[in-house]
This record gives C-alpha cells, sequence and structure tokens, in this order.
C-alpha cells in the first residue's frame, strides 16, 4: 500500500466520471449515513478523466471537510475499476465499502452491508432485488450476461454489475497486489474472501445524469472477467476442434465411398459451401479468442502503467488524525 494505515473505521470509495449532476446530493446523503455510524470514517473520490465539472465540485467538497474528504485526480480515463484500484491503494480503513456515484444503490443501504460484515463475513456483495432500469436496455442485457458469465467462470456473484460492496482490509489488500492491467474487482474479491456473502439491496433509477454503461460496455466488461478468471473459452475451442475434425474424417470417408460406388456426383456443392463457411467463421471467432488472451499477456509484457494520477487533494495522516482537527471538524459540522 502507498500509505501508512491509521485508525479509520469506514473507508467508501466512489469512481466519478462526469457526475457533476449528482455530487452534491450525494455528498449530503453520504455523509449523513457515515456521521450516523459514530465512528471515524473517510470518502475517497477518484475522479476518472470526468470531462465536465466534476473536478472542481470534488475539489470544493474536500474543503468543506478536508479531513474525511479525499479525491484522487486521474490524468485521463482509465475506467471504472481502474479508479477503484487506485482508491483501494489509499484508503485507511478497517471496512471498505465500494459504491456508484449515480446513488442507484442509496447510501442509506451501507448499514446493510456493515451489519452482515460484522457477522463475520469478510466481503458482502449486493444484489439489486428490484432494478429500477429499462428492461430492455439495461435488465435484460445484465440479466443474460449474469448467466453466461456464471456458468464459463468460477465466480458465483448474483449480480455482477452491481458495485455496492463491502471489503474487509484484508481482502483489499491482496487486490491491490495484482496488477493486471484488465481487471474486475469485484470478482477478484469473491476470489480472495474467505468467508463471502450476498445480500439484498435497494435499487432505484437515476434521477440526475446518465448512464456511463451501454450493451457494448456490457459485453466488453463480460470480455475481461472471461479471459480474467477463466481458460473455458480455450478449452471449448479446443473440444469443438477435436469434434468437428472427427466429424470432417468421417465426411471425407462418406464422400469417397459414394465416389467410388456411384462415381462423380454434382449434388451438395452448395451443402459443403454451407459447411466450410460456418468451420471458417468458428476458426476466426476462436483466432479472436485467442486474440483477446494474447492481447492481455501483450498488455502485462508492456508494463505500461494502469492509470496516471495528476493530483491527490487530501490532508496528511497526521492532520486527518489530530484532536484539534477533529474539533474544528465538529465546528464545522454544527
Amino acid at each position: 500500500m502507498l500509505l501508512e494505515k491509521q485508525s479509520v473505521y469506514l473507508s467508501v470509495v466512489v469512481p466519478v466520471y462526469n457526475e457533476e449532476a449528482c455530487l452534491e446530493d450525494l455528498y449530503a446523503r453520504l455523509t449523513a449515513v457515515c456521521d450516523g455510524l459514530g465512528k471515524p470514517y473517510e470518502i475517497i473520490f477518484t475522479n476518472d478523466g470526468s470531462k465536465d465539472n466534476s473536478a472542481e465540485i470534488l475539489d470544493a467538497l474536500h474543503k468543506r471537510r478536508p479531513q474525511q474528504i479525499r479525491v484522487i485526480h486521474f490524468n485521463g480515463n482509465f475506467g471504472q475499476h481502474m479508479a477503484i484500484m487506485a482508491a483501494f491503494e489509499r484508503v485507511r480503513g478497517e471496512i471498505i465499502v465500494n459504491m456508484d456515484a449515480d446513488m442507484q444503490n442509496p447510501p442509506e443501504e451501507i448499514p446493510k452491508l456493515l451489519a452482515e460484515y460484522e457477522k463475520g463475513y469478510d466481503y458482502v456483495g449486493s444484489y439489486r432485488k428490484e432494478r429500477d432500469d429499462s428492461f430492455i436496455l439495461r435488465s435484460l442485457p445484465s440479466l443474460i450476461l449474469n448467466k453466461i458469465r456464471g456458468a464459463v467462470t468460477d465466480i458465483h456473484i448474483k449480480d455482477q454489475g452491481c458495485m455496492f460492496r463491502a471489503y474487509s482490509r484484508r481482502v483489499v489488500d491482496l487486490i491491490t497486489q495484482c496488477d493486471e492491467s484488465s481487471t474486475f474487482v469485484t470478482a477478484l474479491g469473491y476470489k480472495f474472501a474467505a468467508n463471502p456473502t450476498e445480500i439484498g439491496v435497494e435499487h432505484q433509477a437515476r434521477l440526475q445524469g446518465d448512464s456511463k454503461y451501454d450493451v457494448y460496455k456490457l459485453v466488453r466488461v463480460t470480455f475481461d472477467l472471461f479471459t480474467g478468471f477463466s481458460m473455458a473459452p480455450l478449452q471449448v475451442f479446443t473440444l469443438f476442434g477435436f469434434v468437428v475434425s472427427a466429424l470432417s474424417g468421417c465426411l471425407v470417408a462418406y464422400l469417397l465411398m459414394r465416389r467410388f460406388i456411384f462415381g462423380p456426383e454434382a449434388e451438395g456443392l452448395f451443402t459443403l459451401f454451407a459447411i466450410s463457411f460456418f468451420l471458417i467463421s468458428v476458426a476466426i471467432t476462436g483466432i479472436g479468442i485467442v486474440g483477446e488472451y494474447v492481447g492481455r499477456i501483450y498488455e502485462v509484457v508492456r508494463r505500461r502503467p494502469r492509470f496516471l494520477i495528476r493530483q491527490v487533494v487530501e490532508v496528511s495522516q497526521d492532520e486527518a488524525t489530530s484532536p484539534s482537527s477533529a474539533m474544528k471538524e465538529q465546528q464545522h459540522v454544527s
């Protein structure tokens, strides 16, 4: 980890990308929930290269509560999971909760995660009990991809698209030891947890702003999960190759027998063309899957930074825990 850890009960990690419309409301609701816990906490916002005024708003939020609000500014857009990883490398809390800035999972649900964590679990996942989204554009694609991901990988998470989760410090420390450029934080947490569980949480429609995920990005995330946590796609194509080779051998033997018995025939030529085109398309798909794995190996070999941090806005650790700072914060809140 990059920073010395301190006695903080809760760290809330929030990746932010073009969420200027949500941040003020998020700040008010999130700090109210955390204040109600009566324990030390911090909130880390990672600005993932936002193009709107999110950066300025986050800096202003830090000034309101410098001891509790920390802001990481990326040099560009590196993706939601890299934004989470950057914050994970800097958290100080005993429990780490990750949530999205759009508040579709309400901050008021955080105590539910903490109550489950206190029962002895080191990873508390969540699933959306009733999604308040477009069924065709969001809910249905997520449902289908969740089923496919669960079948292909050994990551048995009910709602893999829900980022609202609580992690123990040990699990987060293990996650930050992984340095692959394409990763899936929730799946890593599940893999490293000794005693994981899941609970149902409320889900609300976006009150402001637009979703940053579309069907293409959902498919892209699915590919990342497949290639990062399973060899099944390669194994399936290897098995399929053996089966097709056997069937092709049988077909060749059958056609030779017909030629010797009935002589040259023109019938079935288009069928052979159709079979050939099908096998060629399958081969191209297999090459694409192999390319996904090779591409990830290439990214690792290049060893380029997974993300670039332009600025970290925070007070020093000593200032954050000093009695005088706590008194100033108390006066500010009152």
